[in-house]
């Protein structure tokens, strides 16, 4: 973590700390208690091969209210609705943001849009904590994000073996090559690349492109960000890639769900 980037140590080191507050209002072993009878997970990655195996894209399509560096993206935010929409235009997995602080997200839209459709969700937040992790499951995730370049090498490993444990799925995200060998050391089927920079918040699909002749054919890779028109994706099929998680670009237009069918199933 010592390249964490700078606007990445900051949301991790608020982070931390929103961890130890939340301790203190429900304590692990609630949430322990919490999760020991919950029904099965939905299936994220079950849902994700299901799309390709059919030959379609597989689209994580995100709600997302607003960003760091962008602000408020939506301002007519309806988790419920926009996952109805979503679900309508053929995603084949909701991404909810969680975080407070810099996303201005909360547990509850989450709750909203799983509860409002049948797809599987996962919790887009920034673990660094086993806390965290118990929580999702209890407030409903299908799937969590472990952020490489957020963790250390023994906490990504022992927050990825503990959400498998508890029957969530993970989608681990990278950057770099460094941080792509270390990921494809943990059993998981999902690969995330993120084409931002988070540096300097630069995006590039190349970053997607220049990491695929590492990656083995068992592991299905989702790109991430800068997926804005026709183009974009037609760039990624090209290279094999119909994994995609996007947000931005949904949350802009006036229906997310039909801008998703527009964009992965209309041509």
């Amino acid at each position: 973590m010592s390249d964490t980037p700078t606007i990445l140590k900051k949301i991790i080191e608020r982070k931390r700390k929103e961890v130890s507050e939340r301790r203190c209002r429900r304590s692990l072993t609630q949430l322990e208690t919490d999760v020991v009878d919950l029904p099965r997970t939905r299936g994220f990655v079950q849902a994700i091969c299901n799309k390709l195996d059919a030959g379609e894209s597989a689209v994580i399509a995100e709600i997302k209210k607003a960003s760091p560096s962008k602000g408020v993206i939506r301002e007519d935010f309806r988790p419920a609705e926009i996952a109805k929409d979503y679900e309508k235009g053929g995603a084949a997995c909701l991404s909810v943001l969680t975080d407070i602080d810099f996303f201005q997200g909360a547990d509850s839209y989450l709750q909203e849009a799983r509860s409002a459709v049948n797809l599987p969700v996962i919790r887009k937040d920034f673990m660094v904590d086993s806390y965290q992790i118990v929580e999702s499951r209890a407030i409903g995730a299908d799937c969590v994000l472990l952020i490489v370049s957020a963790l250390t090498e023994d906490e990504l490993f022992n927050l990825n073996r503990l959400a498998l444990a508890l029957g969530l799925d993970v989608l681990v995200e990278v950057h770099d090559k460094q941080e792509l060998d270390l990921a494809l050391e943990l059993p998981n089927t999902l690969v995330g690349i993120n084409n931002r920079n988070l540096h300097t918040f630069d995006v590039s699909l190349d970053t997607t492109f220049d990491l695929l002749d590492a990656i083995p054919e068992d592991k299905i890779v989702v790109t991430e960000s800068g997926i804005l028109g026709p183009q974009d994706v037609a760039q990624m099929r090209a290279r094999g890639v119909n994994s995609f998680l996007v947000g931005e670009s949904f949350m802009r237009a006036a229906s997310p769900g039909e801008k998703l069918h527009e964009l992965f199933f209309a041509q």
